[in-house]
């Protein structure tokens, strides 16, 4: 009897295909669940292989073409109490993430709880870590997994702008109010243009843009909209879709000055995300010397961690390059650069990795569950109606 080949249908269920009319099989065609499952893992796979291509060009070739080989060696001469207490913030940093993420997505007799706001946050930080680009990976395993527990897409929407805008406020805030001193001479150090008047003026952009879709989206979507029904085929589908992005900001903001005007204290956790994040750089620092001024740290790291939108896995060698030269054009000492910038990666994203790894088995077997009740709600349903 010929086999019956299977196809991924999604979800991580399996359906079946009917087999091909062809009579005459071909003994040399490869296995279909092989070549499955390598289509299925090949950009992870790509990651995990282009990853240690980086870390092994940064570790074995970068120190011999730059010197770096004592630089590096000195890692190991870092001190052990700064570096703990880097591990402590930078726990808490994630903690942070948790608690926002729930006072955006917990509802009265939802799925959204402690232990779910925990396994997603840590599951899409190691998303975030094999497709960068901003998060992108991190983005679409959220939403999956927010579909699995039983929100709409409407509700999914607002709850992933109000969630991304109240943690991307307190980045551009910083961007502007820490640029703007160090450029005015407010605050201590050195001011570049590049990296202090320029990185200013965008997050004050930025946040004008985003005040002003309370303005503009209505007229945006029906002018999207007239467009999507003057075209056909795969342009009015994407219009279509684009369409509804203006009402989705539009929600997501107010859903987020309606946290503000109550004065949530799930906000918190918004700053603290990002507050210990850089806490962990400082001890760092810290570890092998001394920290620079306060607020040339926090500006480094804001510029430096732009490279993150790079579509590196996880913003390996975009991150580190950013803040390092970030760093050194503040006049920071280069070798102390490196090495804590080196020092607060490794706490940053290996150390979150096997939790996120562990955060996400746990997350499919959660999803999985609530799939299973709302199964068993609706056959009740159906045998009461």
């Amino acid at each position: 009897m010929k086999p019956v080949a299977t196809k991924d249908a999604g979800d991580g269920t399996r359906s079946a295909v009917a087999p091909s009319s062809s009579t005459a099989e071909d003994s040399s065609s490869p296995d279909p669940e092989s070549a499955g499952f390598v289509k299925r893992h090949r950009r992870a796979a790509l990651s995990v292989l282009g990853a240690a291509m980086i870390v092994g060009f940064v570790y074995y070739v970068v120190p011999q073409i730059a010197g770096l080989g004592p630089t590096l060696r000195r890692l190991r001469a870092g001190d052990a109490w700064w570096l703990a207490l880097g591990v402590v913030v930078e726990a808490i940093s994630i903690a942070g993430e948790v608690v926002l993420f729930r006072g955006v997505f917990s509802r009265p007799g939802g799925h959204i709880g402690w232990r779910a706001s925990y396994q997603i946050t840590l599951a899409g930080g190691a998303a975030t870590k094999l497709f960068a680009t901003a998060g992108a990976g991190g983005v679409g395993l959220t939403v999956w997994a927010l579909h699995g527990s039983g929100l709409g897409n409407e509700e999914v929407a607002t709850g992933m702008v109000c969630y991304e805008l109240l943690t991307y406020a307190v980045y551009m805030a910083a961007l502007a109010i820490v640029g703007f001193g160090l450029w005015f001479g407010v605050f201590p150090g050195r001011a570049p243009i590049g990296i202090t008047l320029i990185p200013a003026l965008f997050g004050t952009a930025v946040i004008v843009i985003v005040l002003l879709i309370a303005l503009v989206d209505a007229p945006a979507e029906r002018y999207l909209a007239g467009r999507a029904a003057r075209s056909s085929g795969r342009r009015k589908r994407w219009l279509d879709r684009v369409a509804t992005v203006p009402r989705a900001l539009r929600s997501g903001l107010g859903a987020a000055f309606v946290m503000v005007q109550r004065r949530d204290p799930s906000l918190l956790g918004g700053f603290a995300a990002w507050g210990f994040d850089i806490g962990a750089l400082w001890a760092s620092f810290h570890a092998f010397g001394q920290s620079p001024p306060g607020a040339v740290l926090v500006m480094g790291y804001y510029v430096g961690t732009l490279a993150n939108t790079l579509p590196l896995p996880g913003g390996i060698g975009g991150v580190e390059g950013g803040l390092i030269g970030a760093f050194l054009a503040f006049d920071v000492n280069g070798p102390l650069a490196v090495l804590a910038v080196l020092a607060y990666r490794t706490i940053s994203y290996w150390l979150p990795t096997l939790p996120g790894a562990i955060a996400y088995l746990r997350l499919r077997h959660t999803v999985a569950d609530w799939r299973s009740d709302q199964l068993a709600s609706g056959l009740c349903a159906a045998d009461s109606g």
